[in-house]
């Protein structure tokens, strides 16, 4: 089956770990934590790890034991001058124009947020689509319901996706479905068909998908 859509991550996929916006997101979490449940830090930060390892994610563990707004957590979280962190990234945006396929974001984060990071990357007009957390009806990546929920909002087909991430876990439900996965920066494992050291390599890659017996599928 032809592929037709990239679906793209947007934290640290789009831009390096090392930009300091997950770091300062993740401190925001934390406050919020303490803020809103009256935890000591240390607490919150416990609280987190286990929401992580048991929930995917801060803000599913958070709606499901305390029945917190999401939408007020994802305002106080991504509540961060972006631009302090990120600057335009023209080879990206040229790498982006070489793929002719459609291309989306599928992130955890809010619309919001993302409309700012791809704006401030200077890549937003290469995206069709942004498709955030509320678009899953807060239900966050890795969990099989987001992928299925982004899947039928598509019109799409699994096999017709490319699905590039940083997080190999995320990777895995995408795999399972049938999704060509590619990871960026990160070790090759079972969840992932290809591995990418920088994200500006992506069109490369890609292009060469397209080009190959089956359509993108590995070897």
């Amino acid at each position: 089956m032809p592929l037709r859509y990239v679906l793209f991550d947007l934290d640290e996929t789009l831009y390096p770990r090392h930009a300091g916006v997950m770091q300062q997101i993740s401190v925001l979490m934390t406050r919020y934590i303490v803020e809103r449940l009256g935890l000591t830090e240390e607490r919150a930060h416990a609280l987190r790890r286990r929401y992580w390892e048991q929930y995917g994610t801060t803000l599913a563990g958070l709606r499901a034991n305390y029945h917190i707004d999401p939408q007020e957590f994802l305002a106080y979280v991504h509540n961060l001058p972006v631009e302090k962190y990120l600057i335009p990234n023209g080879e990206l945006d040229a790498a982006l124009g070489r793929i002719s396929l459609t291309k989306v974001v599928f992130t955890n984060a809010s619309r919001e947020h993302a409309q700012r990071v791809l704006d401030v990357l200077g890549i937003a007009p290469r995206f069709s689509r942004i498709f955030d957390i509320a678009d899953t009806d807060y239900v966050c990546k890795p969990n099989l319901q987001a992928y299925h929920r982004l899947l039928e909002l598509l019109g799409a087909r699994a096999e017709e996706c490319v699905l590039v991430e940083d997080n190999t876990r995320n990777l895995a439900p995408a795999k399972a479905l049938g999704m060509v996965t590619i990871l960026v920066d990160g070790e090759k494992d079972a969840n992932a068909d290809f591995v990418i050291g920088n994200i500006v390599q992506i069109g490369g890659l890609v292009e060469r998908l397209l080009a190959a017996p089956g359509a993108g599928k590995p070897d």
